[in-house]
C-alpha cells in the first residue's frame, strides 16, 4: 500500500500487513496534503483514524456495519471515520479524566448503534 484516501477503505489484508508507523504515515500524508492543521493536532487527528481503520481492518464488532450506516446516511467515508474516531476520542477522554474506571465494549457498540450522520453533524 502505497497512499491512504480515506474515501476508499483500505484492503484490510494490506493495511495489516503495515507496521504501525507506517500506517500513521500513509495518514499523515494525506492529511498534510489536503489540510493545514497545527502539529499536535495533525499528530491526534492521525492517530484517531489510524485507531478505526484498524478497527476496521481487524472487523472489529459493528464497526464496519456502522461506517455503512452512516454512508447510507448521507456521510462520505472520510466523515463515517471521523464520526467514530469522536467516540473513540470521548472514552479516551473519559478514561484520562478518571470518569470511568474502564474501556468498556458494550458500551462502545451502544454508541456505535446510537450514532447517526444528522447527531454527528450536530455535535451529538
Amino acid at each position: 500500500m502505497e497512499k491512504y484516501n480515506p474515501l476508499k477503505q483500505p484492503i484490510p489484508e494490506e493495511w495489516l500487513e503495515l507496521d504501525e508507523d507506517e500506517r500513521i504515515c500513509l495518514v499523515r500524508d494525506f492529511h498534510e496534503t489536503f489540510n493545514e492543521m497545527p502539529e499536535d493536532a495533525l499528530n491526534l487527528h492521525t492517530m484517531f483514524h489510524v485507531i478505526v481503520e484498524n478497527q476496521i481492518a481487524g472487523n472489529v464488532e459493528f464497526i464496519r456495519e456502522t461506517i455503512a450506516k452512516l454512508i447510507r446516511q448521507g456521510l462520505d467515508r472520510h466523515d463515517a471515520v471521523h464520526a467514530i474516531a469522536s467516540i473513540v476520542c470521548e472514552d479516551i477522554f473519559d478514561l484520562t479524566k478518571g470518569n470511568k474506571q474502564e474501556f468498556s465494549a458494550k458500551q462502545y457498540r451502544r454508541k456505535l448503534e446510537k450514532i447517526t450522520a444528522k447527531r454527528w453533524r450536530k455535535g451529538q
